[in-house]
C-alpha cells in the first residue's frame, strides 16, 4: 500500500472576500470510487469555505472539455476534475490516463485553476483506498490544489 503522510501538505488557503465557487467534473464509470472522490472534495471545498456544483460526464477524457467549456461560461474560479481509470489488458489505460492528463494540463497552462483527481490505480483495491475520504482522500487532496490555485490566481490579479 502506498504512503498516506503527507509532510509537504500545504495547510487550506483563506479567502478575503467572496468565498470560490469551484465546479466538480466527474466521470463516474466506477460509482462507488466516483462517490467517494466526490465526499472528500466536497468536505475540503466545505472545510474551506467554498461552494460547488457537480456535473457529470461520460468518461475521464470528457473532463478536459467539459472544463473548457465551463470555463468559457464563467461562473466558476476553479475545477476539480475526477474519476478513475483502471489498468486493462490493452492500450487504452494509457491512451486515456494520458490525453485526460495531457488536455488539464493544457488548460492549466491556460491560466485555469484545476486540481487533478483522477486516478490511474492498476486494480480495484487501490482505488478504493485513493477514494476513501477517511483513507488517501485523493477527491479531499485536488480540491485542496484547485483552492491552492485559485489563491495564487488572486494573489496574481492583485
Amino acid at each position: 500500500m502506498a504512503s498516506t503522510e503527507h509532510d509537504g501538505a500545504l495547510p487550506l488557503p483563506t479567502f478575503e472576500g467572496f468565498s470560490p465557487n469551484i465546479l466538480l467534473v466527474v466521470a463516474p464509470f466506477y460509482r462507488k470510487i466516483a462517490d467517494d472522490l466526490i465526499a472528500g472534495a466536497a468536505a475540503t471545498l466545505k472545510a474551506a469555505g467554498a461552494t460547488h456544483d457537480v456535473i457529470e460526464v461520460p468518461g475521464a477524457l470528457e473532463i478536459p472539455p467539459a472544463i473548457r467549456m465551463a470555463h468559457r461560461r464563467g461562473g466558476y474560479e476553479g475545477y476539480v476534475a475526477l474519476g478513475c481509470i483502471i489498468r486493462g489488458e490493452t492500450y487504452h489505460f494509457e491512451l486515456v490516463c494520458n490525453e485526460s492528463g495531457r488536455g488539464l494540463t493544457l488548460l492549466g497552462l491556460e491560466g485555469l485553476a484545476i486540481g487533478n483527481g483522477i486516478l490511474t490505480p492498476e486494480d480495484m483495491a487501490q482505488a478504493v483506498v485513493r477514494a476513501d475520504p477517511n483513507e488517501m482522500d485523493k477527491g479531499g487532496g485536488a480540491a485542496a490544489a484547485a483552492l491552492h490555485l485559485v489563491a495564487l490566481a488572486r494573489r496574481f490579479a492583485g
